[in-house]
């Protein structure tokens, strides 16, 4: 059965932008491992993911459906384990199936991982150091760093597994999420260099929705002694202490994700001693993208460029040509069709997702997508990022900046001026000036809220009543 059906090793890191890895033009590291899989296999620059915070986009990756379908719109809505996934559907077709490192879809009963032979994942979070998790029900504690520990935990389960099956293991590492604890290996990395700080790192909001401005996730301002790892030294300007804080925020974020690089190698290296590299597809991605200091900011959620793209790398040596490079539009909904299709399990109705296989053999299929559409549900929650929808083609970005709770779980009832945004990302890539005022964008503005209603009619998803 293994010689027919491939290997699926999906390793997934949590807040790691493409913009810090060295086969996406990093400016500011090196990912050695991760481009690997990339140089070995194929990088899609455009990757998105259909509501950019952790919980929502891992629900998607599991089901093949939009936020409002699979229920887990915020950080507190959990996950329905009753639902049909893809680890469920490759365990009834012969597949040996585990899930190792982060979950963050719940706890206890329906909430617990299902479709898997084996699992052992961090409660919520997790810790970086001497981490607790939770092994099939049953709660340890173990010592070390979690990076290397989700490694050989999952190193663990590929040596023991029944070598005449195929497997699927989801490899979920914790890092680089805040508050980017590095290890001991990795905890001077940098200290001797400064990084260099992004075209739009002093950003003033001053061309784009309030939504921008108000947000409460800026460098200079809302980074905490913990972030920092101790207070701000005293005697600085305002201009030396966002760089000073940068500088603090940015090499503790590169040095975690040199972790993951290299426990990534230690997984390849497996494969490839285990003679299982040509027939085991390789997927590298994170659940979203992270602003890096651009416009000023950590965290995600917007559907501004940084936030909404997922770095995603594949290596399939029996199929994906080596060292090639996709612009099509995929989506993080795709990616359960996608596995199926390669184990040659039917892709359930019910998945809004496609598979983008043919992609990774050169072709382009018949009306693949060229638009994508976007939803952050949680208003105001944590880093007070206004509620949004919006579309984005290969040239534009429309947002609805709609502002209300709506009886979201977890979302701030605090309704805010709505409003809306257009990039042209051709002219203005780094998302700085809105011209969806401009008269000379009125045609593509009628065009692209159609596109939009469409999109949001196709999926199932209730449009707001508009205003402006």
């Amino acid at each position: 059965m293994r010689d027919d059906k491939p290997n699926i090793l999906f390793i997934m890191s949590d807040d790691h932008a493409s913009h810090a890895m060295s086969c996406y033009g990093s400016r500011i590291n090196e990912t050695p491992n991760l481009d690997r899989i990339a140089y070995e296999g194929m990088r899609f620059d455009n990757c998105f993911c259909t509501n950019s915070i952790c919980s929502p986009s891992r629900a998607s990756i599991l089901t093949g459906t939009y936020s409002h379908v699979n229920g887990v719109t915020t950080l507190a809505t959990k996950f329905d384990g009753r639902q049909l996934t893809f680890p469920k559907l490759l365990q009834k077709a012969g597949y040996q199936t585990a899930v190792i490192g982060k979950w963050h879809l719940g706890h206890g009963g329906i909430h617990d991982p299902t479709g898997f032979d084996y699992w052992n994942v961090l409660p919520g979070q997790g810790l970086y150091h001497d981490p607790e998790m939770i092994e099939m029900g049953k709660r340890k504690v173990y010592r070390g760093y979690a990076t290397d520990i989700i490694t050989d935990l999952s190193l663990e389960w590929l040596e023991r597994r029944d070598k005449s099956r195929p497997f699927c293991l989801l490899c979920h590492h914790k890092a680089p999420h805040r508050p980017w604890e590095p290890d001991e290996r990795h905890a001077r990395l940098y200290e001797d260099i400064e990084i260099p700080e992004p075209e739009t790192f002093n950003d003033d909001y001053a061309d784009r929705a309030r939504a921008a401005a108000e947000a409460k996730m800026r460098i200079e301002r809302d980074l905490n002694e913990r972030d920092l790892k101790g207070p701000v030294p005293s005697g600085f300007s305002p201009e030396e202490e966002k760089r000073w804080r940068y500088q603090r925020f940015i090499k503790d974020y590169l040095r975690c994700i040199a972790s993951v690089d290299d426990n990534v190698g230690r997984l390849l290296d497996y494969l490839d001693e285990e003679g299982l590299t040509e027939n085991t597809i390789v997927i590298y991605t994170s659940d979203q993208g992270f602003f890096l200091g651009d416009h000023g900011w950590f965290d995600k959620r917007f559907m501004y460029e940084e936030s909404l793209r997922m770095p995603f790398i594949i290596r399939y040596p029996r199929e994906i040509k080596p060292g090639t490079v996709n612009e099509n539009i995929i989506l993080n909904v795709d990616f359960a069709p996608t596995f199926l299709d390669y184990a040659g399990v039917e892709v359930p109705e019910e998945m809004q997702g496609r598979s983008f296989r043919p992609l990774l053999n050169g072709e382009l299929p018949e009306g693949w997508q060229t638009s994508m559409y976007y939803r952050y549900w949680m208003h105001l929650a944590h880093h007070y990022v206004y509620a949004h929808y919006g579309i984005r083609t290969m040239r534009y970005k429309l947002i609805y900046h709609y502002a209300e709770a709506l009886g979201q779980p977890g979302a701030v009832d605090e309704p805010k001026e709505p409003e809306w945004e257009l990039f042209d990302l051709e002219k203005d890539p780094y998302e700085m000036k809105n011209v969806y005022n401009d008269p000379q964008y009125a045609d593509v503005v009628r065009e692209l809220k159609d596109e939009l209603h469409r999109l949001q009619q196709e999926v199932g998803d209730e449009p707001c009543e508009e205003v402006g």
